[in-house]
């Protein structure tokens, strides 16, 4: 693999739900994605392969992992074993999120 260098705005956005931009990049063995949430957003829950974790960077997020309720604020992480069931909304200001995926996350690709 050649290296290579993008920034965050070189990465074509994908917005899966209202309010949700994400911006994702893969390597050979893993992805990032750069989300941007409006207030209120929300992020449905759903379930994949891949082990995934994820640190607030901004603003806070009501997050349920696997039936379990948590508020993760800036500088708070998480992770969320393979195939268990998440989703999250967004606080009542902007979040910016960073979650990185092993394997790679072929439908963010």
């Amino acid at each position: 693999m050649t290296v290579e260098y993008f920034t965050i705005q070189d990465i074509e956005p994908r917005r899966p739900a209202d309010g949700v931009e994400i911006r994702a990049i893969s390597g050979e063995r893993m992805t990032i994605a750069f989300f941007h949430l409006a207030p209120g957003s929300a992020v449905p829950e759903h379930a994949h392969p891949h082990e995934q974790i994820g640190t607030v960077l901004k603003g806070t997020m009501n997050l349920v992992i696997g039936g379990k309720k948590v508020a993760v604020s800036e500088g708070g992480i998480y992770i969320i074993p393979p195939d268990v069931p998440h989703g999250g909304k967004c606080g009542d200001t902007v979040a910016e999120v960073i979650e990185v995926f092993s394997p790679v996350r072929e439908d963010m690709k």
